[in-house]
């Protein structure tokens, strides 16, 4: 059959390309901690393992994640234009659909969310582009990443082989169960720094293991001490010369009647027996300290402020924007212009359009805030009145798509030539001329008799 304009036949098993039969497979170093952490040699053995669904239920871990791909997942997706005056317009059209419907289980938002946390846990990100019969893309299926292997051709073409199973399978059923190669060309790949090998990224969540790992450590021990009615253990001595059959039993009589959730009943014994309990401090242990070091040690690869999380206290003097604009610059940033950028290569987009996040549900502010900002952009001319009120959800007003300026100020060109054209004064009344003057004279006197008049009657 053929499938992406490609010779697709089943050879030894996998389906793979009869152009490109020779792929050689990336070697994928991430294996190894994909599924356990072992914290020392032998401890898979002896079942002291770390899975990797268990540290990634550590709270600071968990917040980092959720932080980042819930904070990506709110912002829509948005089609822009550049017209002729240079001005991005945001459009409507098939590309835009795609991203409000990317496929038939996921809403867009939950679609970012989950290519940001393949990223972030993986490492890695493959988004499949399924085509229609005219090429044009039609869904968008983010792929585990588990399930994929980067492979290079003798001639240097990269393709991505996937192997899902029937129970496990998402995808049409143009694509069967086990394993298929699959171009470049239709593969999105978002990875994280490439340390290895430029198809291989690296998780954050490899640096921040080991911090998370030990927290969890303190964490068990606390909870089997407060299991143990906040009671430590102790030494339990008895006369010289006791057998160890003697011993034996007397530390089963212990643990079953006084120990788990009968610690604190009275025991009487004899047969000069000692108990002796064992210090506690918390303040030696440094419990809280090393779980918050730890902490920030998490936080550090992921580029979240430890403060975005709830750990420690907010520094002083730094306001509500300042926060968002360094969580902004450190822990999503890069992430948002990564996903611009690999989607206007998938979906075959280039200037003058481009797929971009709208920012305004993330920097949102106050709106005491947004009323002073919006103010000052239509005082100072850069936004009409309208486009204040459109903001705050407002119908425009007659008149409110001019911009005002105040008749004072002057144009630049002018200001630099030294040429400020000032308005001409008025010119001056001209003298009155002679019969101007003397009916001036006879209403003046006519004006005079009245009043004398009017002072006779009085």
């Amino acid at each position: 059959m053929r499938l992406f304009g490609f010779d697709i036949a089943r050879a030894n098993g996998p389906l793979v390309s009869t152009r490109e039969k020779s792929l050689t497979p990336i070697n994928d170093w991430r294996g190894g901690w994909r599924t356990i952490f072992e914290p020392f040699t032998g401890a898979w053995q002896r079942n002291i393992e770390e899975k990797t669904e268990t540290v990634l239920c550590y709270p600071t871990l968990y917040a980092c994640l959720d932080s980042i791909s819930s904070d990506i997942g709110k912002l829509p997706f948005t089609v822009r234009k550049q017209n002729e005056k240079n001005i991005w317009e945001t459009v409507r059209n098939n590309i835009t659909r795609l991203l409000e419907h990317p496929n038939h289980y996921q809403t867009e938002q939950q679609f970012r969310e989950c290519w940001i946390l393949s990223k972030l846990i993986h490492g890695n990100t493959y988004v499949l582009i399924a085509r229609d019969n005219r090429g044009n893309p039609q869904f968008l299926y983010i792929l585990d990443a588990t399930r994929v292997l980067p492979m290079v051709s003798e001639s240097g073409e990269v393709f991505y082989q996937i192997n899902y199973s029937n129970a496990s399978n998402l995808l049409p059923t143009d694509y069967p169960a086990g394993q298929l190669v699959i171009p470049a060309s239709e593969i999105i790949h978002d990875r994280m720094n490439t340390f290895h090998h430029p198809l291989v990224g690296v998780p954050p969540i490899c640096a921040a293991n080991w911090p998370a790992v030990k927290n969890l450590k303190i964490l068990r021990s606390s909870t089997d001490f407060f299991t143990n009615g906040a009671n430590p253990g102790g030494l339990l001595t008895g006369p010289a010369g006791m057998s160890d059959k003697d011993s034996d039993a007397v530390k089963d009589y212990w643990d079953n009647n006084f120990g788990r959730e009968k610690s604190g009943k009275v025991a009487v014994i004899g047969a000069d027996m000692k108990f002796t309990s064992f210090a506690f401090k918390s303040v030696d242990s440094q419990m809280v300290e090393q779980m918050r070091y730890s902490d920030e040690q998490i936080c550090q690869p992921f580029g979240v402020s430890p403060f975005i999380v709830g750990i420690g206290s907010i520094p002083s003097g730094m306001k509500a924007d300042d926060m968002m604009g360094l969580y902004y610059q450190r822990a999503l940033q890069k992430h948002i212009e990564a996903m611009e950028a690999l989607l206007n290569q998938g979906l075959g987009l280039g200037y003058p359009m481009t797929v971009e996040l709208d920012l305004e549900p993330l920097l949102r502010m106050d709106p005491q805030r947004r009323a002073e900002v919006w103010g000052k952009l239509a005082n100072d001319g850069v936004a009409t009145p309208n486009e204040s009120r459109l903001s705050f959800n407002l119908a425009p007003l007659e008149g409110g798509d001019t911009v005002y300026m105040q008749q004072q100020d002057y144009p630049l060109d002018q200001v630099r030539q030294n040429k400020i054209l000032v308005p001409a004064e008025p010119e001056p009344t001209p003298p009155p001329t002679e019969e101007q003057r003397s009916l001036a004279a006879e209403l003046w006197q006519h004006k005079a008799l009245n009043a004398a008049h009017g002072a006779l009657y009085d």
